[in-house]
């Protein structure tokens, strides 16, 4: 037999030499700055759940307290409301989430959730907000059934009360009566225009609350990773692709 044929390295053995080598070659400043543009890449891509977004817990601190503000004043203006016309238990609820938010701003960031401690505080957080999300819907609904009652309300004063009706000429209509007002326009009028107000602060608590969902809920699952590795002799490695 002759003489054994010498190897001769493959072209891909040959480009992870020549990366050997450059990367070998480089000084130790070109080092830390590529760490440091690693690092800062990092960063970027993690940017959502690095910190919490501290604009949606202001927003929900900011609504919450306004709606508990609305409700005092119409409760004020007329004692005899029910408690789902004057919805500052919305505000009180939305406003201790917000509070649990700006807790999970002043945290340190640790990635993958390693710790159980803020895994569980993220967790309440996004459930709670979604309870948020379902209470200003609801209270929006109630607001949106009262105001519409109001438009159609024919009222006369009474004795240090306003009595109201939607269909004066049906003797069986039901009478509305409110207690404590100065006069009907109280009820017309003022009351309308908070009921207004409650319609739109819980309508843009509830889209608040919809977005921290969200961004909790993007943070979590929606980056991840999808391919595989195929290894043999005969097979290219095929990268892994981030989605």
């Amino acid at each position: 037999m002759g003489a054994d044929k010498k190897h001769k390295p493959s072209p891909r053995d040959q480009d992870q030499a020549a990366k050997g080598m450059s990367e070998a070659q480089k000084t130790p400043k070109e080092n830390k700055a590529e760490a440091k543009k690693k690092k800062t890449l990092d960063e970027s891509q993690t940017c959502c759940g690095c910190r919490f977004p501290l604009l949606v817990a202001l927003l929900q601190l900011t609504l919450g307290v306004s709606i508990i503000v609305v409700a005092i004043i119409m409760a004020i203006n007329c004692s005899s409301l029910l408690v789902r016309d004057t919805p500052h238990w919305a505000g009180i609820i939305v406003s201790v989430v917000a509070i649990l938010g700006l807790i999970l701003l002043c945290l340190p960031y640790h990635p993958d959730e390693k710790t159980s401690g803020q895994f569980a505080l993220k967790l309440l957080y996004f459930l709670l907000s979604a309870l948020s999300l379902i209470i200003c819907v609801l209270v929006v609904a109630f607001a949106a059934h009262h105001y519409n009652q109001i438009t159609k309300y024919t009222c006369k004063m009474a004795v240090d009360s306003c009595q109201c009706t939607l269909d004066p000429s049906d003797p069986l209509s039901r009478t509305f009566i409110y207690h404590n007002v100065a006069d009907c326009d109280t009820v017309t009028t003022t009351l309308k225009v908070f009921v207004l107000l409650q319609m739109t602060l819980n309508l843009l608590l509830a889209l608040v609350c919809l977005v921290a969902c969200f961004i909790m809920w993007k943070h979590r699952y929606q980056v991840f990773y999808a391919g595989m590795w195929l290894q043999g002799s005969s097979a290219p490695e095929t990268p892994q692709q981030k989605v």
